[in-house]
């Protein structure tokens, strides 16, 4: 690296010998340091791209700042005399003008260039001559102490780019750049951020200053291949203005997508010129912020006066920030070479250790160069949006990302940036993903339905033939929608109606032939689907379950859990047992039932009651007695054990009544359960019979019906109680089949390239989703 500096010197040496006299005969005499009215010139140099907008613009900004400032400290001794320099866009003539107002004209002091130059060489020249350079595109090192950096830090630039990935998630990003050294330098900042806050940069895209519409759309179209939908542009706005226009006729201008400006983009959304504007619209940019003031809308209406009547046009609608820069620059150096006084006005290691010192509240905030570079007051977040921008938030190194700039006592201090507040391309409110699938480039995934007649609460299709458009509603749909937008990358679709197809056998043998994509729709999991496409994970609840009609209450359906003559030869056996107990102690003298004719009738039946209740209190004397009421109380447990079961069994099930009427079974018609055998004895031998809908369920299932019951899966018969509740229900069910889920191929298809995470966002999904 040092062979190679050395190299470059040499020939820059070379070159400002041949053009010593070239710069002599192109640019007029100037004063050199001389007193005029006992005021002290100081002389400084300027070298900018005169004929680029940015030039012009910084140099009318240092004209009015001289003027201003002097203006107003009209007694100073010392004034600023500037010698311009165009350095017409090349790095070599600008060195080469640095060389010549070094050597020839004696400057004190260099503002520019603006243009982008090896910060070693440019340093060099100023630590050689011991004359500050306030350089808007070199990068200031302690190391060099003359070099002033009059820009922001691009480690501060990537580090607020990286705020936004975090804000939104986003974990890929394309980062394309101009193809300069400028161009290539904020990478490595960039690098280092993201890998902090594990963003991985995709593909680097690398576009020439002067390449061609042609050059520019083949680029195009290779970050159109890319799954990454996160656009940095990092480029002069005149270029990029060329990239978004043939970006916006790609289609790439839409919800998929989200361009991101840095600051040496972002002016392009003050451009007057509509069509770019509107190929722009949705993009974020970041532009240094600069603090509104009086004196900033004094400056600007001054700046626009100035532009429109010399040129007639204004080509952004605000001052550039590098003009506010380089006006509040000269405000620094002038102040600085006051303070340095006149005996030692040539000292530039005074004038070096004052413009260290100096510090003012300028135009662009608080002004100060005390580590060579300038302070930073962070970045405000631009949208582009309808005719121009809108400020959408703050970006500072010690808050990150607010809706308000943040301050001492701000009530957005701790506030973060609304994603309701931007308009993204397509004119969406949500956020992009970041992240598209692509099986080949461009392609929408192929989703295959079936129409379902009847039972649509599932799935309900319809099919525009004019359009050739086809429209999926109804719960599966739903999910499926969920899922994908819970997916952390976008997934285009195109719903596909297949009208010939029976049933789901067919559109899983299309999925397994490649014809289509996947299958979205009430699509069980069976094992022999499962051989040749791989399904997500339920999203319903699992099993096949018998739905039949519920018989009308009984009051007396307490008595039924035990027959006629079971009820009689209880109570016959109560009574019976009673007298003989009683009988016997009356018999004891030491008994304590009464024996008076009065009570004896009124004991009886009390002690009988007691017994079943296990809750008498009369003590029995006879050993015989005794007896007689262990046997009782054995049958009695008997009885009340084997009604409490049967009452039991009859509240939960046998309380469903089965029909004869044929001794009919009904079915899904058009599914797979005219094969499914359902382990109930009461539909053994019996015949079936296949209904389409719920409304053919409910009369096979009435009293006027043909059917003793229905088979079906379970999310089938939950929807069609929900309708039907009070007449009929659910009387058991078996888990023989999976449930519903979507369909993809095993191995090639794109849907299945995420299933594990299709899997986990159903499982989230479905665990918020309660089935009545």
């Amino acid at each position: 690296m040092n062979s190679e500096n050395k190299i470059s010197l040499s020939l820059l040496i070379l070159f400002c010998f041949l053009n010593r006299e070239l710069w002599a005969q192109s640019v007029p005499s100037e004063n050199k340091n001389f007193n005029t009215n006992n005021n002290i010139v100081i002389s400084t140099g300027i070298i900018l791209d005169m004929e680029s907008w940015i030039g012009k613009s910084i140099h009318r900004c240092i004209t009015m700042a001289i003027s201003d400032f002097y203006d107003l400290n009209h007694s100073y001794k010392t004034r600023i005399v500037v010698h311009t320099r165009d350095s017409k866009g090349d790095p070599l003539k600008a060195l080469s003008a640095v060389d010549h107002l070094l050597k020839n004209v004696k400057v004190q002091a260099i503002i520019g260039p603006e243009i982008y130059l090896q910060s070693k060489l440019l340093s060099l020249f100023a630590d050689k001559a011991q004359v500050p350079i306030f350089s808007f595109a070199g990068r200031s090192s302690m190391e060099y102490p003359y070099l002033f950096q009059i820009k922001e830090d691009e480690s501060t630039m990537a580090k607020s780019i990286a705020s936004l990935m975090e804000l939104y998630k986003w974990r890929n990003v394309i980062f394309v750049h101009e193809d300069t050294d400028d161009g290539r330098e904020i990478l490595p900042y960039l690098a280092e951020s993201f890998q902090d806050n594990n963003i991985k940069i995709s593909y680097t895209s690398a576009i020439s200053s002067s390449a061609t519409i042609h050059e520019i759309t083949e680029e195009l179209h290779k970050l159109m291949n890319f799954q990454t939908t996160i656009i940095i542009v990092h480029m002069s706005p005149s270029l990029a203005s060329n990239l978004f226009l043939n970006a916006k006729s790609l289609g790439m201008v839409t919800e998929e997508y989200a361009w991101i400006l840095t600051e040496k983009t972002v002016d392009l959304f003050r451009s007057t010129n509509f069509t770019v504007i509107e190929s722009l619209q949705g993009a974020i940019g970041f532009r240094p912020y600069v603090p509104p003031s009086v004196r900033l809308h004094n400056l600007t209406a001054t700046w626009h006066n100035f532009f429109y009547r010399n040129y007639h046009t204004s080509l952004t609608k605000e001052v550039p920030v590098p003009a506010i820069w380089a006006y509040d620059t000269i405000w620094a150096l002038a102040e600085s070479v006051e303070k340095v006084g006149v005996p030692h006005i040539n000292s530039g290691t005074l004038l070096l250790h004052e413009v260290f010192k100096t510090r003012f509240k300028g135009i662009s905030g608080e002004f100060q160069l005390s580590e060579g570079k300038i302070r930073s007051n962070g970045y405000e977040i631009m949208n582009a949006i309808d005719n121009g921008e809108k400020r959408v938030g703050y970006w500072t190194l010690s808050e990150g990302i607010s809706r308000g700039y943040p301050m001492n006592n701000s009530v957005y201090q701790n506030s973060t940036l609304g994603p309701e507040a931007v308009i993204w391309p397509g004119g969406s409110t949500t956020a992009p993903k970041g992240w598209v699938l692509r099986a080949t480039p461009n392609k929408r995934l192929k989703i295959g339905v079936l129409k379902i007649r009847n039972f649509k609460y599932f799935m309900d299709v319809d099919h525009d033939v004019e359009k050739n458009v086809t429209t999926a509603t109804g719960f599966s749909v739903d999910v499926f929608n969920t899922c994908i937008r819970a997916l952390p990358y976008e997934v285009p679709y195109t719903f596909i109606l297949f009208d010939n197809a029976n049933n789901y056998d067919d559109l899983v043998q299309k999925v397994y032939n490649k014809e289509i994509d996947g299958v979205v729709g009430d699509s069980t999991i069976l094992a022999n689907r499962s051989v040749y496409v791989d399904f997500t994970s339920t999203y319903t609840d699992l099993g096949v379950g018998t739905l039949a009609r519920v018989k009308k209450e009984d009051m007396w359906f307490f008595l039924k859990a035990l027959d006629m003559g079971l009820w009689l030869t209880a109570i016959a056996s109560l009574i019976l047992t009673g007298f003989v107990i009683w009988a016997i102690e009356c018999l004891n003298q030491e008994s304590e039932f009464e024996c008076s004719p009065a009570q004896r009738i009124g004991t009886i039946f009390w002690f009988i009651l007691l017994t079943i209740f296990f809750a008498q209190r009369e003590k029995l004397s006879s050993n015989l007695s005794r007896f007689v009421m262990f046997i009782w109380l054995l049958v009695v447990l008997v009885l009340i054990t084997s009604y409490t079961a049967t009452l039991a069994s009859l509240l939960t099930v046998e309380q469903f009544e089965l029909a004869s009427k044929g001794r009919i079974v009904g079915f899904h018609g058009g599914s797979f359960m005219r094969g499914v055998t359902v382990s109930n004895v009461h539909f053994e031998g019996h015949h079936k019979r296949a209904y389409y809908s719920y409304e053919d369920y409910a009369h096979a299932l009435s009293e006027d019906g043909d059917a003793d019951a229905i088979v079906d899966e379970i999310p089938y018969i939950k929807m069609f109680l929900s309708k039907y509740s009070g007449e009929y229900a659910l009387i058991s069910s078996q888990p023989i089949t999976s449930g519903f889920a979507f369909v993809s191929t095993l191995l090639s298809s794109s849907l299945a390239l995420h299933m594990h995470l299709f899997y986990l966002v159903i499982l989230a999904v479905t665990s918020k989703v309660c089935w009545k």
